[in-house]
Order: C-alpha cells, then sequence, then structure tokens
C-alpha cells in the first residue's frame, strides 16, 4: 500500500467547489479528455477546466448529443467525439483520432459510468457492464492514449471512483459474476475497487515517464444518472432527498451539489498539491485518510475514506494483469 495516503492539508473543505480548487490555477495550453463530459459531475468538470483555458474534449457516444447539452448548460470550449466505453473497436478508434492529431494529452479525465442495472448485463464480449464500462473501457482508453500522455511531459489521469470501493474487493475468480450471485450494488463496488487499483498500478508503472494517476470519489450528488437511477423511495431512505423529493445538500456528510463533487476530480486533475505525489486515492479535495474499520451506510454516514485492500500494490498489479488478458480476448 501506498503510504503516501494521507491527508496533505489542501486547504479546501468538502463545500468548496470546482472554481475554488483551480481558482488560482492557468490551464492554458492545456489538453484535456473527459469521458461523460457533457452530463452531471462530468460537465461541471469540463466547464470548470474549460474556464480556466483548458481545451476540453468531451467523449461520448452520442456526440452531437453531448454538444447539445454543453451548450443548453452554457458551457463554452469543449469539443465533443464519439466514445462508447463498452465497444473496444470505439475505444482504438478515439485514441487513433486523438494520436494522429499529435497534440498531447496533460489531462484524462475517466468519468463516465454506467448505473447498476437491477439485474445482470453484459457487453458484446459477455463481461459485466459495470467492470466492463467503469473498468475495463477506461483501462483500454488510458493504455491507447499514453503515447499522448507521455508527451506532454507531465501528464494526469484520474479515475472517478466512490467510497463504494470499501463494499468489495476485485473477484478474481468470478469478475463477471457468472456464478449466478449477482448484486448490483456488489457489482457496482467491485467496479469502483478496480478504478483505485488502476491508478495505483498506472502511476507505479508510468511516473518515471511524467504521467502520475489518481482516483477520486466526489461525494453524492443526487441528480446524476447514477443516483437517480436508484429511485425517490431508496434515495429517501438514504437521506439523499427529502420528502418533497428535493436533493439533500450536505457536503460534511458527503451529500453534495455538481460543483463540490467536481472538485475533488478537477483538484486531482490540477492542483500543484499534488505535483509530487500520485497513486493515491482522493477525497474532499485532498488525499484521504486510510480508514479499515467496516463502517456501515446510513442515512446519515457515507463512509467513503480509503480502504488497503483498494490500495494493495499486489493486488493493483494483479488487477493490470487481468485487464491485458480481458482485452485481448
Amino acid at each position: 500500500m501506498t503510504t503516501e495516503q494521507r491527508p496533505i492539508g489542501s486547504g479546501f473543505t468538502p463545500a468548496s467547489t470546482a472554481d475554488d480548487v483551480l481558482a488560482d490555477t492557468d490551464l492554458t495550453g492545456k489538453y484535456a479528455v473527459v469521458t461523460g463530459g457533457h452530463a452531471g459531475i462530468g460537465r461541471e468538470v469540463t466547464r470548470a477546466l474549460a474556464a480556466r483555458g483548458a481545451s476540453v474534449t468531451v467523449a461520448a457516444r452520442d456526440p452531437r448529443r453531448a454538444a447539445d447539452a454543453l451548450a443548453s448548460a452554457g458551457v463554452e470550449g469543449a469539443e465533443t467525439g464519439r466514445l462508447d466505453l463498452a465497444d473496444p473497436a470505439s475505444v482504438t478508434a478515439f485514441a487513433d483520432r486523438w494520436n494522429a492529431t499529435g497534440r498531447p494529452l496533460h489531462i484524462l479525465v475517466n468519468c463516465a459510468g454506467v448505473a447498476a442495472p437491477a439485474t445482470r448485463e453484459v457487453e458484446g464480449r459477455g463481461y459485466e457492464l459495470q467492470f466492463a464500462v467503469n473498468h475495463l473501457g477506461h483501462f483500454q482508453l488510458t493504455l491507447d492514449l499514453l503515447p499522448a500522455l507521455r508527451a506532454a511531459h507531465g501528464a494526469r489521469v484520474v479515475n472517478v471512483s466512490s467510497g463504494a470501493h470499501r463494499m468489495s474487493g476485485i473477484r478474481w475468480d468470478d469478475v463477471n459474476f457468472e456464478a449466478g450471485d449477482y448484486s448490483p450494488g456488489l457489482a457496482y463496488a467491485q467496479s469502483k475497487c478496480a478504478n483505485v487499483l488502476f491508478g495505483v498500478a498506472l502511476d507505479h508503472r508510468h511516473a518515471a515517464d511524467g504521467i502520475r494517476a489518481y482516483s477520486a470519489h466526489p461525494g453524492v450528488v443526487v441528480g446524476t444518472a447514477l443516483n437517480s437511477a436508484a429511485g425517490e423511495e431508496a434515495l429517501r431512505a438514504e437521506g439523499l432527498i427529502d420528502e418533497q423529493g428535493r436533493p439533500v445538500i450536505d457536503p460534511a456528510r458527503g451529500k453534495k451539489t455538481a460543483a463540490q463533487g467536481a472538485a475533488t476530480i478537477v483538484f486531482g486533475a490540477a492542483h500543484p498539491a499534488l505535483a509530487n505525489v500520485g497513486g493515491v486515492y482522493l477525497k474532499d479535495s485532498d488525499i484521504a485518510p486510510l480508514d479499515d474499520e467496516e463502517r456501515p451506510l446510513t442515512a446519515d454516514s457515507i463512509p467513503a475514506d480509503a480502504m488497503s485492500h483498494s490500495l494493495d500494490p499486489d493486488s493493483a498489479r494483479r488487477l493490470w494483469e487481468l485487464s491485458e488478458r480481458m482485452l485481448k480476448v
């Protein structure tokens, strides 16, 4: 486990916004890719990076729809490109188009994700959908974009994870839930643990190339596709909406606006406080503390600190090797 997994006293709070985090950061001349950067937290990440001068490309399954969503939200300074994370050919095509331009890539935010389907779903290769999209698609995309990331001579990759990583390690013998014990929450938790482990392995392998990697817990932002899929009854039971169906905003307890949720992501993407550290899991615009105590999820408490099983270098290496094998099928 990385010994750097401890808060550094960034000066930010759970209520800090993406604009707060980037207030003193000039990203002029920097290139960024944000998967799913047209909706929810991703759109706020796109807006905040572009507002500080970055040239942002939003990767989405439907580029025209993504462009319309950005325009309707008043987000300027971003272009769109087609990317379907469940389709390896689409991932390769996106990376090939980027690499062919000769542009470096300074920031890659792996933000897109699949909401937990009630019943097990698979993609074209037969892989469980959440693991395939939330982890494997981003794993392939990052590896395919390594030439551009190296060319930046100082790049950052941020995997948007979740406190749900605490609920599961990697099911090494059955990552695809073929045994018949599929659970939407457990499959989601496995994919989020994979996001953290991927960041650990990527940083270990490529820090010498000037590529630093992070995983980030944005908090729970009601209104995103991932959380809205749970339904009002579940959201109310978890204390995320009130009796009138309005979002409950309580940053200290992990319940945030999109601007507050995006803060930790852009902290990883661009804040100078992380210039000499990588392979860590972020929360509340800082490096998260380590907490291996089992803590229940309640309406008043959303456990989201780092756990050792998601930072273990041996597990990170093992996941990398498993992911490579899965991509070759």
